[in-house]
């Protein structure tokens, strides 16, 4: 017989492209980092994670992070060799970086108290929990483990 997962049934969910809401990605809290100022943080990432120097310039300059996301995954656009590894790293410094710069994004990240934290995508395996709930999670990964060393300061 089935179990309830109840971690998952109570997890705080949202849309890595929900430009309102603090934990997402794509919001609206533009970020300095490497020297450089990012409109989102997917755009900080996926600008890092393209091998094509123009490509990840033509990133930095779209107007959305979910149109920076769109442009940079298509298939013929090469990333740099290690993604899997070197991206959610990437990932969880333009967070982390978030975090420090805007209060209502950390006061956001801490009232999930104890929660699993998950990025909803259908469609995405790596960044989100795809279709089946089975994906990798990176982004909520990436959220926890920053609230876990907010706590700890």
């Amino acid at each position: 017989m089935f179990t309830a997962n109840l971690a998952m049934e109570k997890a705080y969910r949202f849309s890595r492209f929900d430009v309102k809401n603090p934990l997402a990605p794509c919001s609206e809290h533009p970020i300095l980092l490497d020297n450089e100022n990012w409109l989102t943080c997917e755009h900080y990432v996926h600008a890092k994670t393209l091998r094509n120097a123009q490509q990840a310039t033509k990133v930095a300059t779209l107007p959305t992070g979910e149109k920076a996301c769109v442009y940079a995954k298509a298939w013929y656009r090469p990333k740099i060799t290690d993604y899997k590894t070197t991206a959610p790293i990437m990932m969880k410094r333009a967070l982390y970086t978030k975090v420090q710069m805007y209060d209502e994004v950390r006061q956001a990240l801490l009232a999930t108290e104890d929660k699993l934290i998950v990025e909803t995508s259908q469609y995405d395996y790596f960044w989100g929990i795809g279709r089946d709930q089975r994906g990798l999670n990176h982004i909520g990964k990436a959220w926890m483990d920053i609230r876990d060393k907010l706590r700890s300061v």
